[in-house]
């Protein structure tokens, strides 16, 4: 029951991770210039959706680094 509910977790925050980093911006762009933000944004530094992105993305990778331990842990025995 455990592994059922630690690997379902791990697929959803894997999708989420996914979906997070291919927001994030490459060489200019990203999520601040898809809401108008762009030119503001690379005057003045990061904007605030970047800067929750980052967080987000943050989370999930420790939440799927936490659930990658666990499976292993989990299905070594």
């Amino acid at each position: 029951m455990l592994t059922i509910a630690i690997v379902v977790v791990h697929s959803i925050v894997s999708l989420m991770l996914l979906g997070t980093v291919l927001l994030h911006s490459g060489r200019g762009g990203g999520l601040s210039d898809m809401f108008g933000g762009g030119i503001g944004a690379s005057a003045l530094g990061s904007s605030v959706a970047e800067k929750n992105l980052d967080r987000i993305t943050v989370t999930c990778a420790l939440i799927f680094t936490f659930t990658t331990i666990g499976l292993g842990i989990i299905l070594s025995r």
